[in-house]
């Protein structure tokens, strides 16, 4: 029998009892697989620092790929990458003034979603 360390039990139930109607609950508001699937996406966009920046600074207003590339001290064929990946996965959109491509975020909600996760970390006052 495999002995737990002491603190690998501090999560674990010293009672096993289950509570069925919290059970149901949580079933009952459980997302549909397709929306679990476009959270997952989504958590995994905010996953990578690169795609995370550019997010936030579109967040505040809409860029080009040269304005990214600069602030971000990437190449612009990286830029292009990140934000190919960031259209896929519906987050961003762009609109061509002239013969340059402005990008933004595709959802105003978005901003919300990131003022809440920096409210969360306590960078925002």
């Amino acid at each position: 029998m495999n002995k737990l360390k002491n603190n690998d039990t501090e999560d674990l139930c010293h009672i096993r009892c289950i509570h069925q109607e919290r059970v149901a609950a949580a079933k009952n508001k459980e997302l549909p697989p397709k929306e679990l699937e476009d959270l997952a996406q989504l958590f995994k966009a905010l996953g990578d620092p690169n795609r995370l920046r550019i997010l936030l600074a579109l967040a505040h207003d809409e860029m080009c790929v040269c304005d990214i590339a600069a602030f971000l001290t990437v190449s612009e064929s990286a830029v292009s990458h990140q934000l190919r990946l960031l259209r896929q996965m519906r987050l961003v959109t762009n609109r061509r003034d002239g013969a340059v491509l402005y990008y933004r975020l595709r959802e105003k909600s978005l901003r919300k979603v990131i003022s809440v996760a920096e409210n969360f970390l306590g960078s925002v006052p």
